[in-house]
């Protein structure tokens, strides 16, 4: 075989030095002639490169859509592959080919030398040393010239990871060190030319097929982005954390026949479950499986003291595998966004019933984004707005409408009922307590110093609660605030930064906000006002507008008579007067709140019936359906 290539080699090397008599620009010569005779190869190859880098989008998007599960990504990506024709082989003809002229090579290179011309290219570094020690060097750096080219001109290449750039340019610069040590140096002068050259062709090919006629380079940047997204989503883990997450992963799809499982994004999200979760344990002899991307969430605890629940660690990054997978036959999450960000529907059971539980009573669409609530099955309302604002989205967006589950909302259910128990006292300095959301431009960011001087000037004790998202979230600026407040009188004005009771809230005369669902929660517990602020809202749906809100979202009313608003423009020069005002008049706003208390949320102290009740009622047709199944009914 080799002496076949040799002499067909050495008939093409003949007619090189005939033109040229000097064997180093002849082979210079011969190498560019094979790489003119195999040009059509190249653009064969460059072809199918392009058309891999064109399925790159449908890629990226296979890997968003099953993320996390190897196998069923490589199924899609064969299919992928089959259907677009794409043969992932044809990568590797131009190195066979390159093997073989390189074998042929050899046998020309001793032709050659055996003759008695050019000696000097028969001598090989590893065993005649000297100079000859400067073609290994060549070869590698032509071949390093290589890859820095091919990594900025070659499509497919271009578009790969750092990682698999260092890996294929090592292979080829670790090759070319190897040959150049232990071939002749005619070949591994033929080696240096076939790498540069090589730059030429691929220029080449991108003149005759450029890239972009054959790439939508900006869908792939979009699809790429989607996909660093969730490779950034969730990351922080410790080693004790991946090792117990894997454990509990393996163990929630051992479990056969999940018939409820609930969903929490941590720990603080309990409360919107506990009293639909305790109504089923009391009812019922179901298992919770409970699935926290916390794992400290509280939980755990309860899970020591109630066998029946059964918790899992799973962090944020892995649950959207689980998600892809889920096997139960109901799922409850407060979180909005399915299907639509990186928490997809299971493609395991398309029969999963995935439930909405609310937690908050006002208008929610505006401030979620578009689509959030859409591929939900069924909603467990709070009030009777929510299922107007619902109904008024579905028929903007020519949707059906889900299920909707009168329930009402736990949370003030359970802060009412620990109000009431609570043993009641009069201040003998009225105090307020300054609660604001976490959003940009809210309370403390924009008027903290206008709100509490004012309230202080009129003799009013102020406590600020920060919400938990912006002790977390901006440290820095909640330090800065803490300095620029250490002027006032300390007996007076004091940062509460510890969320382990609700006793400011209950005992406050008056609660100051802008846009937190603790503003209800407070004014429908506590039946006392709330002076709202209206620092700018946080408006994520632009699809919904202010006059579908006007028109479809009569629970975004509830705020005025709840208690007062005030611009940012008017809190300096009237927070005090309303304040004192709300307070002369608190007996009035105590009907009014029970009126709307009674009137405008579904249940009050029993929402975790009703939830129950809906759920119980799925699980035995759930049940009597997989029965009828069974028997082939």
């Amino acid at each position: 075989m080799i002496d076949f290539l040799a002499k067909i080699f050495g008939y093409v090397m003949d007619l090189c030095y005939a033109i040229v008599p000097n064997y180093v620009v002849a082979i210079a010569l011969f190498t560019l002639l094979t790489k003119i005779i195999l040009m059509p190869v190249s653009l064969w190859t460059n072809r199918n490169g392009l058309k891999m880098v064109a399925l790159m989008p449908e890629l990226n998007r296979i890997k968003v859509q099953y993320y996390g599960d190897r196998e069923k990504i490589g199924d899609e990506q064969a299919a992928l592959y089959k259907e677009k024709h794409y043969r992932p082989l044809l990568s590797t003809v131009p190195l066979i080919i390159q093997i073989i002229i390189l074998l042929g090579m050899i046998g020309v290179i001793h032709s050659v030398t055996d003759t008695g011309a050019a000696p000097a290219l028969g001598l090989i570094p590893m065993t005649d040393g000297g100079w000859t020690w400067l073609m290994p060097l060549g070869a590698g750096l032509a071949a390093v010239v290589l890859s820095f080219a091919q990594n900025h001109i070659n499509p497919l290449q271009r578009e790969q990871s750092k990682a698999e750039q260092l890996s294929s340019n090592g292979v080829s610069v670790g090759i070319s060190l190897v040959l150049g040590v232990f071939v002749s140096t005619g070949v591994a002068l033929y080696w240096i030319y076939s790498n540069l050259f090589s730059i030429l062709v691929q220029l080449a090919c991108n003149a005759i097929m450029p890239p972009k006629k054959y790439v939508d380079y900006e869908e792939l940047e979009a699809s790429r982005k989607e996909l660093e997204a969730l490779d950034q989503f969730g990351q922080t883990q410790t080693k004790e954390l991946k090792k117990r997450e894997k454990a509990d992963y393996k163990h929630f799809f051992h479990v056969a026949n999940k018939r409820l499982v609930f969903y929490s994004e941590a720990s603080g999200f309990y409360k919107y479950f506990q009293n639909t979760i305790e109504e089923l344990l009391a009812r019922t002899n179901v298992v919770i499986n409970y699935v926290t991307s916390d794992p400290d969430d509280q939980i755990f605890a309860l899970a020591e003291k109630e066998p029946r629940i059964q918790p899992y660690y799973i962090g944020e990054r892995r649950m959207i595998t689980l998600f892809m997978k889920m096997d139960a036959d109901i799922v409850v999450m407060t979180m909005p966004d399915l299907d639509t960000y990186h928490f997809k529907r299971s493609y395991v059971r398309k029969d999963v019933e995935y439930v909405y539980m609310f937690h908050g009573i006002f208008s929610g669409l505006v401030t979620l984004r578009k689509g959030a609530l859409d591929h939900f099955d069924t909603l467990l309302t709070p009030t009777p707005g929510f299922e107007v604002e619902m109904r008024g989205w579905n028929e903007k967006m020519g949707l059906p409408d889900q299920k909707m589950i009168p329930c009402g909302y736990g949370v003030i259910d359970n802060m009412a009922a620990e109000y009431d128990r609570m043993e009641k006292h009069e201040n003998p300095v009225k105090t307020v307590l300054i609660a604001p959301s976490w959003q940009e431009d809210n309370i403390l960011d924009s008027c903290l110093a206008d709100l509490a001087e004012p309230l202080l000037a009129a003799g009013f004790d102020v406590t600020v609660r920060p919400h938990p998202q912006y002790i977390r979230r901006f440290p820095q600026r909640l330090e800065k605030l803490i300095h620029d407040c250490e002027g006032y009188d300390k007996e007076r004005f004091r940062f509460q930064l510890n969320f382990s009771s609700n006793e400011t809230v209950f005992s406050s005369d008056i609660l100051v906000t802008d846009w937190s669902n603790i503003g209800c929660e407070y004014a429908l517990a506590t039946k006392k006002p709330v002076l709202y602020i209206n620092t700018p809202m946080k408006r994520v749906n632009e699809a919904w507008t202010d006059e579908d809100i006007a028109r479809c979202a009569p629970d975004a009313k509830l705020r005025a008579v709840m208690g007062a608003a005030l611009e940012l423009d008017e809190v300096r020069e009237k927070a005090a007067a309303a304040a004192l005002d709300m307070i002369e008049n608190r007996a009035a706003y105590a009907e009014t709140l029970e009126a709307v208390r009674q009137e405008k949320l579904y249940h009050f102290g029993e929402s975790g019936k009703y939830a129950a009740d809906y759920l119980i009622g799925r699980m035995v047709e759930n049940q009597k359906k997989a029965k009828d199944e069974q028997n082939g009914k």
